[in-house]
């Protein structure tokens, strides 16, 4: 019996495959959950800036198998490039069966025009000084693996889990001007392009609202992440939901691997090598 979620489109981003931070785990159960008739992944899919030879969990390469999955079956999959993965952007194109590389995508659902894209576009230091960005990763990336370890310890006493770096966005007025300034920004270049919706990723904040840009109003949308938040977009019959994992999962049974899914797990490990040797060169 199939109990999966049929879903008209579906919005990732922000998976940083390749860190201690991602909860591939939960995202391969929700991913498992779900019949999505078409996959977008916004952006850091693979942190590259973070990549290890020798740290790559199998469950992080489950996800991709999953998605390599979907896209050789009956999903239609665009990888849109971001910052944290830029170095596919040169691929930028490319089609793999139904799997497409991208900077961004228009496409027009229900009559209005919406536009994806990752966002780091828009972050002034990102675009100025990439040095300074590396090093906000990596601090980040520790703080992410000081929180793993502190909510470890804390379940066995039975707390609740708590996010430092929720916490530090929250307190700090600057990080809360640079999350508006972003919306807002996005917004003025959409309407300008007369764009009606906007779906972004990048600063792991899921977000749905709309921003009024003079006459215009444009709806912004943001997926969030799997690093804190493990929040996706959904897309059913011209409407848009946040789905949260925490707040929304409903556990499905462990489906048997079947000949296909063996094959593709296959041709994942091939290509997933020829990928650890091309960014170790």
């Amino acid at each position: 019996m199939d109990n999966k979620r049929n879903v008209e489109l579906v919005v990732i981003s922000d998976l940083h495959l390749g860190t201690s931070g991602c909860h591939a785990v939960e995202l391969l159960k929700y991913l498992k959950s779900i019949k999505p008739k078409t996959l977008i992944l916004n952006g850091d899919i693979i942190d590259i800036w973070q990549f290890k030879k020798n740290f790559f969990p199998k469950a992080h390469l489950k996800v991709i198998k999953h998605i390599m999955g979907l896209a050789s079956d009956k999903s239609t999959v665009y990888y849109i490039t971001g910052n944290h993965d830029e170095m596919f952007r040169k691929f930028s194109g490319m089609k793999i069966g139904r799997l497409r590389i991208l900077n961004d995508l228009k496409i027009e659902l229900n009559g209005k025009m919406v536009w994806f894209f990752h966002g780091d576009i828009f972050d002034v230091v990102m675009q100025y000084s990439k040095w300074l960005s590396k090093l906000g990763a990596v601090g980040y990336d520790s703080l992410i693996w000081l929180n793993t370890k502190v909510n470890w310890i804390g379940r066995l006493f039975k707390f609740k889990p708590v996010s430092f770096s929720q916490k530090i966005k929250a307190s700090v007025k600057g990080a809360v001007k640079f999350i508006n300034a972003f919306e807002e920004t996005a917004a003025i270049i959409a309407a300008r392009k007369g764009i009606d919706t906007i779906v972004c990723g990048h600063i792991h904040h899921p977000e749905m609202r709309p921003i009024q840009v003079e006459d215009r109003g444009i709806n912004y949308l943001n997926s969030g992440d799997w690093i804190e938040n493990l929040t996706s977009l959904e897309y059913n019959a011209g409407h848009w939901k946040i789905f949260n994992y925490r707040r929304d999962f409903v556990e499905q049974p462990e489906a048997v691997a079947s000949d296909f899914e063996t094959l593709v797990d296959t041709e994942v490990k091939v290509l997933f090598k020829n990928m650890l040797l091309e960014f170790s060169n």
